[in-house]
């Protein structure tokens, strides 16, 4: 389903990483792993879209990411470190908006019931600007729990956020495994996260 072939990553004059190839199945669980400055973060942006190859390709259902970048976008959910959403609007209303960018359009109740299971059922009403950094984290987050494209990358997902969030999370991610998704993430902690295929992609200075 994801095939990544020979790729290569240039930042400035500094290669991170070459020659990852890889082949990922619907349902597999990719910790992607590395000292810092490895290009971890790099390689999720590759995947994403975000950011061309030095070399290489990125294969989703047979097909070039690059030249069928439209239906490939189509098929994914990227979450960076950023948060990526609006001080001035409330988390519904960023959940929806994100959502409609993605053309995932939802109900409000359907929002509601995310933000929810997100234990963010208080703050609702609340501008974003008001919110702890682990709550703003949540908010974005909670997209998870509306989308329905079959690939996830997540970059440090579980920061910012208090034991029983990481837990609600990695219960998130563990459901979207055992429908046939796929998640390619980053993280500094262990974190343990149903899958009947885990796996590490490893990288290391060149």
């Amino acid at each position: 389903m994801l095939e990544l072939k020979s790729l290569a990553c240039v930042r400035g004059e500094r290669r991170l990483f070459s020659g990852i190839s890889a082949r990922y199945a619907p349902g597999t669980l990719v910790r992607v792993c590395g000292d810092n400055g490895t290009g971890k973060t790099s390689l999720l942006r590759l995947v994403a879209g975000l950011s061309e190859p030095a070399a290489g390709q990125i294969l989703w259902q047979g097909q070039d990411s690059q030249r069928e970048r439209a239906a490939f976008q189509r098929d994914l959910v990227y979450l960076g470190h950023a948060s990526g959403i609006k001080d001035e609007l409330d988390p519904v209303e960023n959940l929806m908006a994100s959502s409609a960018l993605a053309a995932e359009g939802i109900e409000i109740g359907a929002a509601r019931q995310a933000l929810g299971e997100m234990g963010l059922g208080e703050r609702l009403a609340l501008e974003c600007k008001v919110l702890s950094a682990g709550q703003r984290r949540r908010v974005a987050l909670a997209r998870l729990l509306v989308t329905r494209k079959p690939l996830w990358l997540l970059d440090e997902p579980f920061n910012a956020l208090d034991p029983q969030a990481v837990e609600r999370l990695a219960d998130t991610v563990g459901r979207h495994l055992a429908a046939g998704g796929m998640c390619l993430y980053t993280t500094h902690q262990p974190v343990p996260i149903r899958a009947t295929q885990s796996v590490e992609l490893r990288l290391g200075r060149n």
